[in-house]
């Protein structure tokens, strides 16, 4: 079962994208985990049925991964905004990305203490989150003062390299000349807030607004709103970061995983 996401405090709004909560989460049937290709960077609290659990930062993943499923208690996910990777973790999100990692090799005795307070707290979902919530917000506040800056910047971009109404999104040439910076500084922040090169995080987030709207319109005009050039290029993007075509995965025709 998952939960709504949790209210947020005035200043957790900025820095946190979404809370998701999920209760006794459990797979069931032939279908593995799906992990969609996401420009986003995520810490995961996860309690385990012997009552243990683990904290772990997933960074940014450029490519779909699929595992098999697990009978957790309790799982918390917390999805950092885009820019405040530095500021809430205190690393840069291209160390992360496309790795797994346990937050203590990032926080060492601090994220011990976390982990043993949540393990405490029990499965009690709300209460876990909320902590877990104030946390991290308690060390954004007392982080660098630029980087709510440099975030909203960074958020910018993102938007104007998304999908226009048109079909046809701005160039990172011209978001960086619209926002008053240099081409290089640009990617330069992406790499450090973000993990990624400005054109790949527009390139992820065509094929997740594919995953959202798979079944619910024809091919071209998905291809089209989804701002590619033709429904060819979708299902050669779709397929070369899901390992399926648009069709496949529509089907429930998943890659087969280990169990």
């Amino acid at each position: 079962m998952v939960d709504r996401q949790p209210p947020l405090s005035e200043t957790a709004r900025p820095w946190i994208e979404r809370v998701i909560v999920a209760n006794n989460a459990s797979d069931v049937g032939p279908y593995p985990w799906i992990h969609a290709p996401d420009p986003a960077t995520t810490l995961v609290w996860r309690r385990t049925m012997d009552g243990c659990g683990a904290l772990r930062v997933v960074g940014p993943r450029t490519r779909a991964a699929y595992h098999p499923s697990k009978d957790l208690p309790l799982c918390i996910q917390v999805r950092i905004n885009f820019g405040f990777v530095p500021t809430v973790l205190g690393v840069a999100a291209c160390d992360v990305v496309d790795r797994v990692l346990p937050l203590h090799e990032l926080w060492d005795s601090s994220a011990d203490q976390l982990a043993d307070d949540l393990a405490g707290i029990g499965d009690d979902p709300a209460r876990a989150a909320a902590f877990l919530v104030a946390t991290l917000d308690s060390r954004v506040r007392e982080a660098e003062p630029d980087g709510h800056a440099r975030a909203s910047l960074v958020q910018a971009a993102a938007v104007e390299l998304s999908t226009s109404e048109s079909g046809a999104p701005a160039t990172v040439s011209e978001v960086a000349h619209q926002l008053g910076v240099s081409e290089r500084q640009l990617r330069n922040l992406f790499a450090a807030t973000v993990g990624l090169p400005p054109k790949q995080v527009a390139r992820l987030n065509r094929v997740r607004a594919v995953l959202d709207r798979t079944g619910r319109q024809p091919w071209g005009r998905l291809a089209s709103d989804a701002g590619y050039y033709d429904q060819s290029h979708m299902i050669a993007d779709f397929h070369h970061i899901m390992r399926v075509t648009p069709s496949q995965f529509a089907a429930g025709k998943l890659p087969v995983v280990p169990c």
